[in-house]
C-alpha cells in the first residue's frame, strides 16, 4: 500500500527548500542583475563539467535563502536544451534532505521516477538527484544533501 501523504513518504528527510534554480544564457550578466536589483550576493560559483553548466549560488538576508543561476557550457547540456525549449526562467525547485539515498528510495517506493540510479555530485560537493518532472506536475524537483561542511 502506498503512503497517502508526502509527509508519510519523506517525513523528516526534507529539512528545507534549498534553492530555486534559474536557467540563464549568461551567468555574469545574471549575477550582476540579481545583485544590482535585489541585493543578492554571489556566495559560490563553480563549473560542473559533468552537468555542462557554469553556476552561481546567490544568497539573500540570513544566507539561507538561495537562488541558483545556471548557464550552459554547451548547447547539448540539460540547461542548454532547457533554454532552447523554454527560454530563461525557473528550471527547478530543490529540497534539502538529510539523506539523498533514503529520500530517493522512499520516493521510488511511492512510484516516482528519479533521473539517476545513484546520487551525483552537485554544487559545493553536495549529493543530488532529481525527481522526473512528469511525476511532479511538470516541476523538476531536485533533492540536495549538502556537503557535511555546509549542512551544520
Amino acid at each position: 500500500m502506498s503512503p497517502s501523504s508526502p509527509a508519510e513518504v519523506l517525513g523528516a528527510l526534507v529539512t528545507a527548500i534549498d534553492h530555486v534554480g534559474i536557467a540563464v544564457p549568461d551567468l555574469d550578466d545574471a549575477v550582476a542583475f540579481y545583485g544590482r536589483h535585489f541585493g543578492l550576493v554571489n556566495e559560490h560559483e563553480e563549473t560542473n563539467e559533468d552537468q555542462g553548466v557554469r553556476e552561481a549560488m546567490l544568497v539573500a538576508g540570513d544566507g539561507d535563502t538561495r537562488l541558483q543561476l545556471l548557464a550552459p557550457l554547451r548547447p547539448d547540456s540539460a540547461i542548454g536544451k532547457f533554454l532552447e525549449r523554454s527560454g530563461p526562467g525557473i528550471q527547478q525547485l530543490a529540497f534539502r534532505v538529510s539523506d539523498v539515498e533514503a529520500a530517493a528510495e522512499r520516493l521510488r517506493g511511492a512510484g516516482l521516477r528519479l533521473l539517476y540510479d545513484a546520487p551525483r555530485t552537485g554544487t559545493a560537493g553536495s549529493r543530488i538527484n532529481f525527481v522526473h518532472p512528469k511525476d511532479c506536475g511538470g516541476v523538476l524537483v531536485e533533492l540536495v544533501e549538502p556537503h557535511p561542511e555546509r549542512s551544520g
